[in-house]
Parts: structure tokens; C-alpha cells; sequence
């Protein structure tokens, strides 16, 4: 069964969901590969104390893992909110054909608002960007998580 976006990005919704369970910002990533669910991942930083651990980067270890190759030239990584510097120099890396990803991320985004890295001619690869779907959705989960923490860790008062 092949996915539509929607689909895919309500996967990558229902990751992110899971990630606070540990205390990870609610990020979530699936990879398709010929439409269907390669890998699935949410971020695990604080769970694993992996800097590494952004929901793209554990979502295409899982995939190349499972194809046995690092070459993911036909697959697309649907993620929840723009990838950063790092994820999208893996997704080049990768060699994946397109990312699609809800919403923008305005300080650390590199498909768009920082960097265009998926559409660089310097690099040794580029790939097709979307993005948009479900991009409400995926920005009120970030704003809840981090009301929440603001909640949980209130500010000392200054002197």
C-alpha cells in the first residue's frame, strides 16, 4: 500500500507523540521507501544522551540498516518539523530523493530557513523539498512541550 503524505506525516505525528515520554522534544520521522514505511523514529537525545539521536538520523539508520545499504537514492523522510544543519547533511549523505516536513524551524531549519542544503549544487547531491503538511498540527505539539517545560522549570527571579 503505497502512502500519501498525509498519511506518512501522521505517522511521523504519532512518533513525535511518543518522544516526551523521555523527555525528547516531540519529533518524529518515518522513511518510505516505493511508498511504504521503511523506518520510524522519534527523537532520543535525552533517552540515549546521543547528541546524534534526531528522529532523521535514527530514522535512516534504521532504513539502510534494514536494506542493507547506506544508498537510500529512492526513499523519502517525512519528518515533523525541518530538519537541522546535521540531519539534512545525513539526508544528502543518504542520497534520498525527497524530504517532506511539516513545519519550519526558523532558528535551526537547513531546507529552507537557514540553509538550503537539499538544493545546493556545491554539494555531491540534492533532493526535492516539501513541505506544509500537517504543519499546524506538528507546531502545536512543539508549543505544548515547551509550555510545558517553561511550566516545569520556572525562572529564577533576577536580583
Amino acid at each position: 500500500m503505497t502512502l500519501s503524505d498525509d498519511a506518512a506525516m501522521q505517522i511521523a505525528l504519532e512518533e513525535a507523540r511518543r518522544a516526551p515520554e523521555h523527555r525528547d522534544v516531540p519529533i518524529g520521522a518515518v522513511l518510505l521507501l516505493d511508498g511504504e514505511v521503511l523506518a520510524q523514529a522519534h527523537n532520543e537525545r535525552e533517552l540515549t544522551g546521543d547528541p546524534t539521536a534526531h528522529a532523521e538520523v535514527l530514522a535512516l539508520r534504521r532504513g539502510a540498516r534494514r536494506l542493507g545499504s547506506w544508498r537510500l537514492g529512492n526513499a523519502t523522510l517525512v519528518v515533523t518539523l525541518e530538519p537541522c544543519a546535521m540531519c539534512a547533511g545525513a539526508l544528502v549523505h543518504a542520497r534520498v530523493a525527497r524530504v517532506l516536513f511539516a513545519t519550519p524551524d526558523p532558528k535551526a531549519g537547513a531546507l529552507g530557513s537557514l540553509y538550503h542544503l537539499g538544493s545546493d549544487p556545491r554539494l555531491n547531491h540534492e533532493f526535492v523539498v516539501d513541505q506544509g503538511v500537517r504543519a499546524q498540527e506538528s507546531a502545536e505539539l512543539l508549543r505544548s512541550f515547551f509550555r510545558e517545560r517553561r511550566r516545569a522549570t520556572p525562572v529564577a527571579d533576577a536580583p
